[in-house]
Order: structure tokens, then sequence, then C-alpha cells
């Protein structure tokens, strides 16, 4: 039965700008579900301290995202915990919480649960990343420390969650194998795409630049996300296989942004690439509707490997082929829809885009077969519905 009330905290963006978090705060108040999300300030959007909008309710606090290594993040996790207990408290001074839904990173807001826990609040953990992995990927030498101290969190927050959302089954294995929980209490939710923001438009000829093809990657640009690569895979693209045909644009922003403008720079490719920042969805469409491949260059590590990348399934829902490394969930995502090359080889990636350029037949099919998968299974209708039976079987349980 709807009409409870579920507090969703979330560290890592701010709301809406968190797309996934967004949707699903949506699809709750659609079902009746009264919903408060407890997260950070953006830096240039939801500035706001209090808003609602389209029925939630919204509080945000000021966060610096973390910078100089280890000891950045616990200042940044440190913070953000500070004032999400503040606000969970003033939420729940106000009336009754019958649910609080905490999105990782990081794997301590199961405190807050158990703050809350006290006046009869269930704890759900959204379990966005694998966080002992992320520290292992992103810090050379493994972040040993982190991954350590990330391990013991995250057998914490499973022991204490009443159930559990991932979002693919490798994370639904890490659930039950790693965290012990009940396979009936671990539902997977995907994060996929509002086919309402994925429209085919015209293509604009003049995005390629006055080359004859058009290459485009959508997506964060953080240090794990493979932009690096694709962008050594471009210049051997050109200067090893000779082709100087295609444009290639990257929309997105991320906290090494500024480190691919340089790395474009110095394999001089300011005449092949485009870094555009962040886009309006009109832009995106466009370009994407004018794309001849896209580009999923996330490489091989412990967290790519078993993580959904939403670029893909972006991908595909506006029928664009794409040429990623070969990972286990990229694979269960894209199937036929993607060309695979062996891990980080950015030779071998750079070949696959010659090759996928020169067959437009393939690059029609491919196209076709990763509309109709996501049409058919990994669409935000298809997410919404396991959301929203997750809720009805936390209540029906709990009632």
């Amino acid at each position: 039965m709807a009409g409870q009330h579920i507090l969703i905290l979330v560290e890592n963006l701010s709301v809406p700008f968190d797309r996934r978090v967004w949707q699903e705060s949506r699809a709750l108040v659609d079902a009746g579900y009264r919903v408060t999300v407890i997260c950070p300030k953006g830096t240039k959007q939801d500035r706001e301290a209090e808003a609602t909008i389209e029925g939630v309710h919204i509080l945000r606090y000021p966060l610096r995202a973390a910078t100089g290594g280890p000891a950045g993040y616990l200042r940044e996790y440190s913070l953000a915990l500070f004032h999400t207990l503040r606000l969970a408290l003033r939420v729940r001074r106000a009336g009754p919480i019958d649910a609080v839904h905490a999105c990782n990173p990081p794997d301590l807001l199961f405190l807050i649960a158990l703050v809350l826990r006290l006046g009869g609040t269930r704890f759900v953990f959204d379990h966005h990343d694998l966080v002992p992995e992320l520290f292992l990927s992103r810090f050379e030498g493994g972040g040993k420390l982190l991954y350590r101290a990330s391990m013991l969190l995250e057998r914490l927050t499973f022991a204490c969650a009443d159930a559990v959302i991932s979002t693919n089954e490798s994370y639904r294995r890490v659930a039950i194998e790693r965290g012990h929980m009940d396979p009936d209490k671990v539902t997977v939710v995907r994060s996929a795409p509002d086919l309402s923001r994925f429209i085919p438009r015209d293509p604009q000829p003049a995005l390629k630049h006055g080359k004859p093809y058009l290459g485009a990657y959508l997506g964060v640009m953080g240090p794990q996300d493979g932009v690096d690569y694709a962008l050594r895979a471009i210049a051997h693209f050109r200067d090893v296989l000779g082709r100087n045909d295609a444009h290639f644009i990257f929309m997105g922003a991320g906290d090494a942004f500024d480190d691919l403008v340089a790395l474009s720079k110095e394999l001089k490719l300011d005449d092949t690439v485009e870094f555009t920042g962040r886009v309006s969805d009109e832009f995106l469409q466009t370009c994407l509707s004018t794309a001849d491949i896209c580009l999923s260059p996330d490489p091989y590590n412990p967290l790519n490997d078993v993580s959904t990348m939403n670029k893909v399934v972006e991908y595909m829902a506006m029928s664009r082929p794409l040429v990623s490394f070969e990972l286990t969930e990229a694979r269960v995502s894209a199937g036929e829809a993607a060309v695979y090359v062996p891990a980080n080889d950015e030779a071998a990636f750079a070949v696959a885009m010659a090759e996928l350029l020169d067959d437009p037949v393939r690059r029609k099919q491919m196209g076709e077969l990763g509309r109709e998968r996501v049409e058919r299974e990994l669409s935000w209708d298809t997410s919404r519905q396991h959301l929203l039976g997750f809720y009805s079987r936390l209540f029906e349980r709990n009632s």
C-alpha cells in the first residue's frame, strides 16, 4: 500500500542531476509514496538548499568533492555524513520515516539508517558502486587501506539492510555471496534510459566538420572511465591506420576533464576531437542521431568489469552501434549491439572503429538490435516496475 514516507540519501551527485535517483524518486511519487531526498548541492546546478520539484522534497548541503587521494575521501565523507545526519534528524522530527533508501558511495550511510531505525524505519541499500573495487581500480597500488576499510563497511551495510537494490546481476551476486543477503531480499533495478529522453532527430552533417563519419562519447570523464584510452585509440586510428575521415565528439564532464583536454592537445587531436562539456538533451539527441559509431572505452578493472555503464544502454536507445573493451557486464547489456575488443588494447579499439565505419550494413543491423533490446527489457519502464514491486514487497513483509 502506497502512502509511506521514503527518505532517499545520496552523496555522489546532486538531485535531480543524478538521473537514476531522480527517476526512482519520480516513480515512487507517481505511485503515491511521499519522497524526501537528502543530497549535496551541485557546483553549477541544484544550488538551492531546499526545493520541491515534481512532488519530490529535496534538501541539499554544501560539499566539496574529494581531492588529494585517500585523505580527501576521508574529509569528504565525514562532512557528508555530518550534514546527512543533521538533515535526516530534521526530517524525522517533522514526522515518521517508513524507509531510508541509501545510495552508495560511500558505504557509511548505514549509520544514518541505524539512528532512524530506533523509530521503526526500514533500511534499503541501493547498491550503485562496488566501493572496494572502486578503490582498487582508482588508486595506484590498490589503495590498500581504503580497500580493507571499505570491505568492512560494505559488510556492515549489508548486515544492517532490510533489503537491497542491485544495479545488475553481478552486483546482486555480490550482495548474496559477499554480503550474505537472503536472495529473496535482493532485487535488480537497472539504471536505464527513459525512452522519452532518447528521441531520434534529423542528423546534422555540420557536426562532422566536413568529414564522412562521426564518432561520439557520452558520459562521465573520471580517471576510471577510459576516455584517455579512447583518445589514444583515435591517435592510433589516425597515425597508424592512416584514417582522417572521422570527427569525434566527447559529451560530458568529470574530475579528469581538464587532464583529458590536455592529453588531446598533446596527441595533436585538436582538429579531430571536440569536447563539449555537459550538453542539453536536444544536443545529445542530435549528436547521437548523427553519429556513425559510439565509444565505450571503459578499461578492464575490478570495478568496470562488473558494472553496467549507462552510456552503453543510452547508445543502444538511440540505435547506435558501439565499440567496447571486453567486459562482463558490457556484453550482458549490449549483446550484439557492440563490437568487443581485448581488454585495454587501444590498437584493437582503433581497428574495430575503422572496420565498423567501413561496414554501414553491419552498423545499421547492430543499431536496430540494440534499440529492440532496450525497448524489450532495458528501458526505465521495466526498471520502474521492478522498483515498485520491490517496495510493495518490502512494506508487505514489515506490515
